[in-house]
């Protein structure tokens, strides 16, 4: 278990003591007043981080060791960090004094040294870099790790966990520090394109997971990575103080700036938030989350949320010597194996209540206090700080990395946590030091004696309100957490002068492509090719920006592109492939939640500009009016609650922000990149536009065959050939060309060309028609892939869910880190085909809808941790059902996008009063909706249970799953979520739910009975549907059946209700069981 960092048992031999840093003239022999002076004061620290810190830094690359005794040839890039910091935030002390003796450029030039050290070393691996944008996994990351003296390559990827995004984000985000005070450490073109290609790999950090500041990923320490809600909030404040950033400082030009897609680092703001206050799934508070919500990174905007996730660590990780990382850590306990990488399962049992403490995370709180004017906390911490400390042999205070439990005190600490004396690591002894504990200690103790201010080693004001926080000059945008009651700029352009001249008999004025002239109109796609060209570097073999989407808030903005003025239609407007972009009620959806987004995350000086882009083909039969009644309501200035200004495109620029693409200005030799403007249709300027009259959805009668498919399943290939020409129904064409890409394959000639050819065509002509199954069997047949499925999927796993895959009652597959679209599209085409080809398709459509929900109403997906596609589709099925009543319900697979879509909404709002409690329970099971504490009380009742809980043929074993989680983390609730997958009934697993609930109140009221046996769910549910029958026989005169629908339509609650009943069973389970005796037993005689 070994991490590298750790202290050795051996010594090494002492260095001297001011080995490497030139040591300027003694400051006794300089002339000052009486008392102690501001040089005097200066004196001692530069006496201290001489001897403490800068003696150890190497000589050839300027980095830190890990271990400060000779053998030790690693340096750590976090730990390097805070040691650049340290001198960095001394030297800005010493530029209070006019002859400081060359202290200030020596400090300086020590942490610029071990900044560039870093670079040194990153720069080595650009390869990695590259591979990494492409797929960012453990194996082909950055090292953390380097020598100390060549900036080699140590420790491979299979011996240690180098996948850490807090320590990448951390060296940007001091970067930008440091340069804004001043210091020059960035020296060419090379370097600013390797800086920005860091900047691509850390701008998806919400959507990879990694190892965290411990370096063990997952709590169990087993090798697996986890979303950290510290690495994902380190990247959002390195991205906000780089944006727009002139890495030549003062000295810079255009080609010196840096880039960052805003719509990725709104992406990483929005999933810090709904991963805070946890950590990750396994862990559900870390000292880890200190750095990120206070200093250096101050990545937590909301104060409540600030405040909820400070308490939390306090609560549970503040102990008499420092703070535990987290609970359960075996980190250099005295029960840890040191000889393993990892642990085994329920081992981290062991560790519980003897984790070591760290006074390391006292000093991050003291300069918490100190940033936040909170004297209080500063004082109560260097209480608690101040005899945690040794002294050096030169009465330096040193700083123990932590305080253990020695083995013989073990057993004892387990039994009454905090009552044994505790020992520090040997940091401190025989010249060890914990060169991260001594360098933030410098840094605290600056602080706290006023040599230098917040704003001094925050020069780019990370912890000053959001309100009040730096705006880089406007030639660059800048994402500043700015709050602005946003009016956003709307210009309408009309595809064709033709379709210009109609929409103006409305009422409604738009422009054209031509006459918005010189500025040109481009899709998106266009500013991702543009992009392209960012940071290319030939001599490092870096390719530039990787082709990712621009989202809304990118396409709000105009560009300054080789001398042209550009602006971007939004990615709702691009003609798609998949046929949702044909339903026009969605895309004016689209168009409203856009604004939404817009107004909700806009944050720079400036209005946003959004482009509306009418086509023809918006206004053709039904769809006109939907969008002539959207069109007048931006004529209004309001769209769904959102504040539109609409006007010329010439007149709206003036208020908007600028982004200059300088980086496209290509030596003379190298050939101008080309690019495509979205160009106006030529028609006839007084010809009509065509509007045939169409219904609103086709009838059910059109979208079903005329034929039994059935009947044709034996018949030849030749006579099903016949009929295709014979037919005239898309239906039974979809039908007969499944056929024959089944038998003959997707290479096989018809008429129309292969059989794929003819299955595009029925798709097209279907789509014009809306015959919706019709294009859904199509469009599975044809392997369509909507767009955006990969982001829609992580935006359900940052809010702390997993998504599952496949139809109802078959085989499931589990989604719990991002996957690229390729992947998705193989889960949902092999898990779906084989059952129901349509569902493949409208499995993708729920993905993507369930991203934007939960994304902008989480609280509708409340109670449900496992988000199972086929099992949401089953529910609206079912819900079309309840509408119908008496009459056949409507075929899913026949509404359209927007109509699937409103009845997702419909489901997932919680349920009416006036329903059956059948059909609730048959609506909440489908949803695996569980109530309020429901994980929570489990735990309770397996702590009361030894020999597990069996349901469905699924057994929870009490152990190892108590040594081995806790009951707040969201492993042990997925675990719990495991167990009850295999339920195929949905209203049976609801009846399971309220079970449990029931079990567990039963157990809290009487605190002295337990299961001596298997809880075996299924079984009591049955003994409780047998009394159920009973008490019906005799009360109503009713037959016996082994059919339990009137059981799932009885209220849970009142005489005779469910509850009842599975508490008697319940009851009767424990009581065959023993009763454990208790000392207040009221029954007892004697």
């Amino acid at each position: 278990m070994s991490r590298f960092g750790d202290e050795s048992p051996s010594s090494g031999p002492n260095q001297a003591r001011y080995g490497s840093v030139y040591e300027p003239l003694k400051s006794i022999n300089l002339l000052r007043q009486d008392g102690e002076t501001l040089w005097d004061k200066l004196d001692k620290y530069y006496s201290a981080i001489k001897s403490t810190v800068l003696n150890y830094q190497s000589p050839t690359t300027g980095l830190f060791p890990i271990k400060t005794f000779a053998e030790c040839n690693e340096a750590k890039v976090r730990d390097n960090l805070y040691c650049a910091a340290s001198s960095w935030a001394l030297a800005l002390a010493y530029r209070r004094i006019d002859d400081d003796k060359g202290r200030t450029h020596e400090l300086e030039h020590c942490a610029i040294k071990c900044m560039r050290g870093i670079l040194y070393c990153y720069m080595r691996q650009a390869d990695k870099v590259e591979q990494f944008k492409q797929d960012p996994s453990p194996s082909k990351c950055l090292h953390s790790v380097f020598n100390i003296h060549t900036g080699d390559e140590v420790l491979t990827y299979d011996i240690y966990c180098h996948l850490q995004i807090d320590s990448l984000s951390l060296f940007l985000l001091y970067l930008v520090e440091m340069i804004s005070s001043g210091l020059q450490i960035i020296y060419n073109t090379d370097e600013v394109a390797f800086i920005q290609n860091l900047v691509f790999c850390v701008e998806r950090a919400y959507r990879v997971p990694d190892f965290g500041m411990w370096e063990r990923g997952s709590k169990y320490n087993n090798g697996s990575t986890e979303l950290h809600s510290s690495s994902v909030g380190l990247a959002k404040a390195a991205l906000e103080a780089i944006n727009g950033f002139n890495l030549f400082g003062n000295q810079g030009c255009s080609w010196s700036v840096i880039f960052v897609d805003i719509d990725a680092h709104n992406r990483n703001r929005q999933t810090l938030c709904s991963l805070l206050p946890r950590e990750s799934r396994s862990h559900n508070t870390d000292a880890a989350l200190l750095p990120c919500i206070s200093y250096p990174a101050f990545a937590v905007d909301d104060d409540a949320l600030y405040n909820q996730t400070l308490d939390k660590i306090v609560r549970k990780l503040k102990g008499k010597y420092g703070f535990k990382r987290f609970l359960r850590d075996g980190y250099r306990t005295a029960r840890e194996d040191k000889n393993r990488l990892f642990y085994k399962p329920a081992e981290i049992k062991l560790f519980d209540g003897i984790e070591c403490e760290f006074p390391l995370f006292y000093i991050f709180m003291i300069i918490d206090g100190v940033f936040r004017g909170n004297s209080e906390q500063v004082k109560e911490y260097q209480i608690l700080l101040e005899p945690v400390l040794f002294q050096s042999y030169e009465g330096h205070a040193v700083v123990p990395k932590y305080y253990y439990v020695p083995a013989d005190f073990v057993e004892a600490e387990q039994k009454n946590h905090g009552s044994q004396k505790r020992f520090s690591s040997n940091s401190g002894r025989d010249g060890k030091l914990f060169l991260w504990g001594q360098s933030l200690y410098i840094i605290a103790k600056l602080l706290v004696d006023g040599l230098i201010s917040p704003r001094d080693i925050d020069p780019v004001r990370r912890y000053v309100p959001p309100e009040d926080q730096r705006n880089v000059s406007m030639r660059y945008s800048n994402q500043g957490p700015l709050e602005n009651d946003v009016v956003i700029h709307v210009a309408l352009i009309a595809e064709s002068q033709r379709l210009q001249v109609f929409l103006n008999t409305y009422g409604i004025q738009t422009q054209t492509p031509q006459q918005v002239e010189p500025i040109q109109i481009w899709p998106q796609q266009e500013l991702v090719k543009a992009y392209r060209h960012l940071a290319a570097n030939q001599k490092l073999g870096l390719s530039g920006r990787p082709e990712r989407p621009v989202g809304c808030i990118g396409t709000s903005k105009i560009y300054r592109i080789l001398g042209k003025t550009v602006v971007c239609y939004p990615i709702v407007f691009d003609l798609s492939d998949f046929y949702m972009s044909q339903d026009v009620m969605l895309l004016i959806d689209d168009i409203k939640n856009a604004l939404q987004f817009i107004k909700q995350y806009w944050k720079m000086h400036g209005r946003p500009l959004f482009l509306v882009l009418i086509r023809e083909d918006n206004i053709r039969g039904s769809r006109f009016n939907p969008v002539l009644d959207m069109l007048a309501s931006f004529k209004q200035g309001n769209v769904g609650g959102v504040k539109v200004h609409v006007d010329r495109l010439q007149t709206l620029i003036s208020g908007a922000v600028v982004e200059q693409l300088d980086f496209l200005r290509v030596h003379e030799s190298e050939e101008l990149p080309q690019f495509k403007s979205f160009e106006e249709l030529e028609l006839p300027k007084h010809s009509k536009v065509k509007r045939q009259t169409s219904t609103p959805n086709a009838s059910d009668l059109e979208q079903q065959p005329e034929i039994n498919i059935n009947d044709w399943k034996q018949t030849s290939t030749f006579e099903i050939l016949q009929k295709l020409d014979d037919c005239s129904c898309l239906a039974s064409q979809a039908l007969l060309a499944n056929l024959l890409l089944k038998r003959e394959g997707p290479d096989f000639y018809t008429k129309e060309g292969t059989v794929m050819d003819l299955l595009e065509r029925i798709y097209r002509r279907a789509g014009t028609r809306k015959l919706w199954s019709v294009v859904r069997l199509a469009a599975s047949l044809l392997g369509k892939l909507v767009d955006s499925l990969a982001p829609s999927i992580t935006n359900v796993l940052v809010q702390g869910k997993q998504v599952t895959l496949g139809v109802f009652s078959h085989e499931e597959e589990v989604i719990c880190n991002p996957l690229s679209p390729g992947v998705i599209k193989d889960i949902i085409y092999s898990k779906c085909n084989p059952y129901c080809e349509r569902e493949a398709v409208v499995q993708q459509e729920l993905v993507i809808h369930i991203g934007w929900i939960i994304s902008n109403s989480p609280e509708l997906f409340s109670g449900m941790l496992k988000i199972r596609v086929g099992w949401i589709i089953h529910a609206m099925k079912h819900e079309l059902k309840i509408r119908a009543g008496d009459m056949p319900a409507q075929d899913l697979y026949q509404l359209s996008p927007s109509e699937i879509k409103q009845l997702l909404l419909d489901v997932l709002q919680p349920q009416h009063q006036g329903r059956c409690w059948l059909n609730r329970r048959q609506i909440d099971g489908s949803l695996n909706r569980t109530p309020l504490g429901f994980y929570d009380r489990l735990w309770q009742i397996l702590e009361r249970t030894p020999n597990g809980i069996m349901v469905a043929g699924t057994h929870l074993p009490q152990q190892p799953t108590l040594s081995d989680m806790t009951m707040y983390e969201m492993n042990f609730s997925l675990l719990v979520e495991d167990m009850l997958k295999n339920i195929v009934q949905p209203e049976y697993r609801q009846i399971i739910v309220e079970l449990l609930m029931v079990v567990s109140i039963v157990l809290e009221r009487n605190p002295e009975l337990e299961f001596q046996d298997k809880v075996d769910l299924d079984k009591l549910v049955k003994e409780a549907f047998n009394d159920f029958q009973r008490d019906r026989i005799k009360l109503e005169g009713m037959e016996k059946t082994d059919e339990m629908t009137a059981f799932y339509n009885t209220p849970p609650l009142g005489k005779r209700g469910t509850s009842s009943y599975l508490a008697k069973s319940v009851m009767v389970a424990l009581l065959e069981g023993e009763v454990k005796p208790s000392n207040d037993d009221p029954c007892t005689v004697s």
